[in-house]
């Protein structure tokens, strides 16, 4: 007989943990490629890093070793959007597969986010100094080069000046959207603000607060729920996604899970505005 040692392979969850236990190190690539696991099980992460760095080695190759920044982010440039042709998903800007790297890589379409992660990691394999920007709106990246910075639209390669910037900003500004850093914008905050590198845990919060929108909107529950436990897991401390899963779970009709969660917000947010109505229907759980 053989030997029982019931090993049970890490659930896509738990693997997407491991990935996002510390900002130091957080494999911005690996990480979301791996959001697609919960659509696809089976997905092979490692195929879609091998893809890209497939990708990084032909841009390589048509580069002398001597070749000046400029030259490098031109090289890039015409191979991702003029080549191989990544831009947007114009016709189905809503669909889950575009947040889902494998798929991105595919068909190459995707959102300006999903396009960004693989662009900027070609751009750092050629040596260049890029970044993303989480930009109202509308994702970008950045260069930064011995001559200054270089704003770029990752749907098209465009390079941004500080006019269009201020222009895209502008709905943003009225609006009164507030940038982290600034107490309040009446337009006053400088452009700069705005374009603060992106740090890997927020690039995979903003995707998968896309996919959660879709989700929502669909009223689709069960994957819902899975990008929910992605961003418990990977913003332990933002209790309002704590608040988001115990309402899907509720939904869903694991009561008592979803009491644990509402609980935590409430617990931790006990001014909270939505607390009143969410202590009767803490009181409608339990009963029930």
């Amino acid at each position: 007989m053989g030997m029982n040692l019931n090993f049970t392979a890490p659930t896509p969850l738990d693997y997407f943990a491991s990935l996002v236990q510390s900002d130091a190190d957080l494999p911005l690539l690996e990480a979301a490629a791996s959001l697609a696991q919960d659509e696809e099980p089976a997905l092979d992460v490692q195929q879609v890093l091998d893809d890209v760095a497939r990708l990084q080695k032909r841009i390589k190759a048509r580069l002398s070793d001597d070749a000046d920044d400029l030259t490098r982010l031109a090289m890039l440039s015409q191979v991702f959007y003029k080549e191989m042709g990544f831009g947007v998903n114009a016709n189905d800007f809503f669909a889950p597969e575009n947040s889902y790297l494998h798929e991105v890589l595919r068909t190459r379409r995707g959102l300006p986010i999903s396009l960004a992660v693989i662009w900027i990691e070609l751009a750092q394999g050629l040596g260049l100094q890029a970044q993303g920007i989480s930009f109202p709106g509308h994702f970008l990246v950045k260069v930064t080069l011995e001559g200054g910075l270089v704003v770029l639209d990752p749907l098209t390669g465009e390079s941004l000046g500080v006019d269009n910037l201020a222009e895209r900003l502008g709905p943003y500004r009225s609006a009164g959207h507030k940038v982290s850093g600034a107490d309040l914008d009446d337009g006053e905050t400088p452009l700069g603000l705005y374009l603060q590198p992106c740090p890997p845990r927020d690039f995979l919060a903003r995707m998968l607060r896309n996919l959660k929108e879709i989700f929502r909107a669909q009223e689709d529950w069960p994957r819902l729920l899975c990008v929910l436990d992605r961003l418990v897991v990977l913003l332990p401390e933002m209790w309002s996604e704590r608040r988001d899963r115990g309402l899907v779970l509720a939904e869903l009709g694991r009561n008592h899970d979803a009491l644990q969660d509402l609980q935590v917000y409430l617990q931790a947010e006990p001014t909270a505005a939505d607390g009143p109505a969410l202590r009767d229907r803490i009181i409608e759980l339990s009963s029930s």
